[in-house]
């Protein structure tokens, strides 16, 4: 029998790339979605027979203990993602993000594996010159991550699991999102030519769409001896500053012009560098850089010529 996997969220930035490549590589997959953003992202998903579709909320007890029966895998990637979506709807962003993550492990049962997309944004603001691993405490300075550092704390306990400390992710999608950072700045390359930096000397990890969905099936077919655990999942080579950032997109647009602001702060105020040699000695490697990123989104933002694919 076909393995089957449930994912909430599935018509989401994430689950728009993972749903299909799960059908793919044989799996049975059921998601569960609200369709909170209109999106028809899943559509290349319909011809499949191994693909349904159940329209409802994950915070609904009913409707979770209904998708979960006979599923083996449960994958839980509905959320309210990123700091402005989760300060503008707060009380959203934890039932969202932490309670229904709860709540799922509470009615799942022992015999199912749960594998969790979380974030390293857990991490806040690390250490100068350190990197952060898996052991470093959490100290997540924003709603979105606190929530995400909760979820991820019930996931853990509950044995059967495991968890995806996410850098930063880029790339394409069905349901794309601009709203991203490397998408943002190649996005303003394409149709600004410039973007005013606060705080540029801010450092964080990144990692491409296409690579989160393979360290999904990666972890699928490692689960016996990955489960227990949390994974950063990010690019060894792509501990980058904003700064860096856009000098790595100005070789590839090179009329692009970047100024950092000399007063006024970024909101965000995350800065780390993180290791991700615990994902890296299970097997899993990375695919796709930052280089070969940008040149797909430059292709991206010469389709899509509008911003009104964020989250807000």
């Amino acid at each position: 029998m076909p393995t089957k996997v449930l994912v909430t969220g599935g018509a989401g930035y994430l689950g728009s790339i993972l749903v299909p490549r799960l059908l793919r590589e044989g799996f049975h997959v059921t998601v569960l979605e609200s369709f909170i953003f209109g999106q028809n992202s899943l559509m290349d998903a319909c011809p499949w027979d191994a693909f349904q579709i159940i329209r409802g909320d994950c915070r609904d007890e009913r409707t979770v203990k209904d998708a979960l029966q006979g599923q083996d895998i449960v994958i839980p990637l509905a959320a309210l993602v990123g700091a402005p979506l989760c300060n503008q709807d707060q009380s959203g962003a934890v039932s969202t993000n932490q309670t229904s993550v709860e709540l799922l492990c509470r009615l799942a049962s022992k015999n199912q594996a749960v594998l969790y997309p979380t974030t390293n944004s857990g991490y806040g603001v690390g250490e100068k010159g350190k990197f952060c691993t898996e052991e470093t405490p959490l100290r997540p300075i924003s709603l979105y991550g606190t929530t995400k550092v909760r979820a991820e704390e019930a996931v853990l306990n509950r044995g059967n699991s495991l968890t995806f400390r996410l850098a930063t992710v880029f790339g394409a999608s069905p349901r794309m999102r601009v709203d991203l950072l490397v998408n943002d700045f190649v996005y303003r390359a394409v149709h600004d030519r410039a973007v005013l930096i606060f705080e540029g000397h801010f450092k964080r990890n990144y990692i491409h769409i296409q690579d989160v969905a393979r360290v999904f099936i990666h972890a699928i077919a490692n689960f016996a001896s990955l489960q227990g655990k949390p994974y950063n999942v990010g690019l060894e080579e792509a501990n980058l500053s904003k700064l860096e950032l856009c000098a790595k997109i100005r070789e590839h647009l090179p009329k692009f012009v970047f100024v950092e602001a000399p007063i006024g702060e970024d909101p965000d105020k995350r800065d780390y560098i993180v290791s991700n040699q615990r994902i890296l000695s299970t097997g899993f490697r990375t695919e796709w850089d930052l280089d070969r990123g940008i040149r797909e989104l430059i292709k991206v933002f010469a389709i899509l010529r509008q911003s009104k694919y964020a989250n807000v």
